[in-house]
């Protein structure tokens, strides 16, 4: 967990001056943890011992130890492939690279798996499901293809879905037809990007609802988004994998079958008809015809989604 989830999530009983010192920290995170306990203590406007019962309560013995797993933390978030290449070289050379890349990756599912808690991914669903307006999927470099792999899926299974798709600065105008009434999906990973921050901060300031899908370290974005959802991203590579991200939305689409399947089935089958009658697949058409019997119904399987 990152000191910003355990900030933000902390069980703990906080005095109202301790709670003060948790705000100024989430409010300009990670900056506002880097400088001296006393210029922190004085942002809170508490006393230097009020920080260090706070450090203590969070199971770190003094303040620079916070400072050290800060730091770390904001190294993590800023490596680059450049820089990973000598960290993550394969510990298990006879195993294989590709193998091993296989076990890093399972590892991650894992994680993601386990520290991802249903509630979760029951509120992300509402989100997608309840939205009144628009459904935007938006997101970075790579990120990107997974807010279009979600966005394909969606459609199927609501209206008013959109995929903003490479943002580019004509995107921003989007912005304008956005509002309460509206849900902003957006996928920010490690090394977080710039315009894809800024369009959702504008978006949350419009009263746009935010649904982020991160890593451990957490975007920028997840400082005002109204649900995160975080997946493990670390491979044996010096590349960050990408097949958490991709189960997690399956994850996701799944609960939404569970739990809307029998109102979801109608707009796939009359999907499925619309696909037949173009003969958009190949079980469609001409030659699907030629084999089907004249009382057959070609309808979808139970709360089964087509990527076609």
């Amino acid at each position: 967990m990152s000191i910003r989830e355990e900030l933000a999530h902390t069980q703990l009983a906080l005095t109202s001056a301790e709670q003060k010192i948790v705000l100024v920290l989430l409010a300009d995170y990670p900056k506002s943890g880097l400088g001296t306990a006393t210029r922190l203590a004085r942002l809170a406007g508490v006393s230097d011992p009020t920080v260090m019962r706070l450090m203590i309560k969070l199971g770190y013995g003094k303040f620079s130890d916070f400072q050290s797993k800060l730091l770390e933390e904001v190294e993590s978030r800023l490596h680059s492939p450049l820089l990973m290449m000598e960290a993550k070289r394969p510990a298990n050379a006879s195993e294989g690279t590709a193998l091993g890349y296989y076990n890093s990756v399972a590892e991650s599912l894992d994680r993601t798996r386990t520290q991802t808690p249903s509630q979760a991914y029951t509120r992300a669903v509402s989100m997608i499901m309840e939205a009144r307006g628009q459904v935007v999927l938006l997101g970075g470099r790579f990120s990107r293809h997974i807010a279009s792999m979600l966005a394909g899926y969606l459609v199927q299974l609501r209206s008013g879905v959109r995929d903003v798709e490479q943002l580019s600065p004509s995107d921003f105008d989007v912005l304008i037809d956005m509002g309460k009434r509206d849900l902003l999906v957006v996928f920010d990973y490690r090394r977080y990007q710039a315009d894809v921050v800024s369009f959702a901060r504008q978006a949350h300031e419009r009263g746009v609802a935010i649904l982020l899908f991160s890593d451990p370290w957490l975007s920028p974005i997840a400082e005002f988004a109204d649900q995160t959802m975080v997946a493990a991203i670390d491979a044996d590579s010096p590349f960050d994998t990408l097949a958490t991200p991709v189960a997690q939305i399956e994850a996701v689409l799944a609960h939404a079958l569970g739990l809307h399947g029998a109102s979801i089935r109608a707009r796939i089958e009359d999907i499925e008809a619309i696909r037949s009658t173009n003969a958009v697949t190949l079980d469609g058409g001409d030659d699907a015809e030629r084999t089907r019997s004249p009382g057959d119904r070609i309808s979808p399987p139970p709360a089964a989604v087509s990527r076609s």
